[in-house]
């Protein structure tokens, strides 16, 4: 299928650095010659209208330069004039007869401009490749992630840890009752008893000290203030006597007479 005019002829220039031109100067042209192709498609060289012998001769020096300095280069103008020198020949021969399977040289040019056409594409959807953002240079990985531990419990005992355990938990479970032990103390009744044993012998007056003696283990202090209370009861109902000589001295007691 042949291109249409307007698909390539606004294509590209082909780009080359100005010392790898292949510079031809022909009788209709003078310029370089990937300048030619690309006037050549869009139509304003006629290449019937170019020797193909002062082609050839200006290729063949230029080759023979370019392979000393760069062998791709010189492999790329011997494709373009290879192709310009073929189809300059079809396009100057006149059309075979009863050979409808090759190609005509309008043809030809067609295919060529359409080739040419493809390999800017190619080039353009290089460049953009290329101008895309690249790992390490414009864009970088994240690293790793970061390793998420995970702890697994082992339980390990035996049936006297287990005893243990619950034991321990049942002690702390416990409700805790606080008794509070109530001091001993020698009752008013209990002295007023032993008073009531004791005086009826006690004819003479007798420090209440000595009337505490025999009273068990129980604090000297609650026997001596019990005692004191039993004997001021007794006194106040007449069945014992006492005697102080003065302010905090000894208190005294006997029996009480008549």
């Amino acid at each position: 299928m042949r291109p249409k005019e307007d698909d390539w002829e606004e294509g590209p220039a082909r780009e080359t650095a100005p010392e790898d031109d292949l510079v031809v100067t022909l009788n209709g042209y003078e310029g370089p010659l990937a300048v030619l192709l690309d006037l050549a498609q869009k139509q304003k060289v006629d290449l019937r209208e170019v020797s193909v012998l002062a082609l050839a001769d200006q290729y063949l020096a230029f080759v023979e330069d370019a392979r000393r300095r760069d062998l791709s280069l010189a492999a790329d103008y011997l494709v373009m004039a290879s192709w310009l020198t073929y189809l300059k020949s079809r396009l100057l021969l006149p059309e075979p007869q009863g050979e409808g399977d090759e190609p005509t040289g309008d043809e030809m040019a067609a295919q060529l401009a359409f080739q040419l056409q493809r390999l800017d594409a190619m080039r353009k959807a290089a460049e953009a490749l290329t101008a895309l953002p690249q790992a390490g240079r414009d864009v970088f990985p994240r690293g790793r992630r970061a390793l998420k531990v995970r702890r697994e419990t082992e339980w390990r005992a035996g049936l006297m840890d287990l005893l243990k355990a619950y034991s321990g938990v049942r002690v702390r479970t416990l409700p805790q009752v606080h008794a509070r032990e109530l001091p001993r103390v020698m009752t008013v009744e209990a002295a007023r008893e032993s008073l009531g044993r004791r005086l009826p012998g006690v004819t003479e007056w007798t420090s209440l000290a000595e009337l505490s003696e025999g009273e068990g283990d129980l604090p000297a202090s609650s026997i001596r203030a019990s005692l004191f209370n039993a004997a001021l009861e007794m006194a106040k109902a007449g069945t014992a006597d006492m005697r102080q000589e003065g302010s905090f001295a000894p208190l005294y007691l006997r029996a009480h007479r008549d």
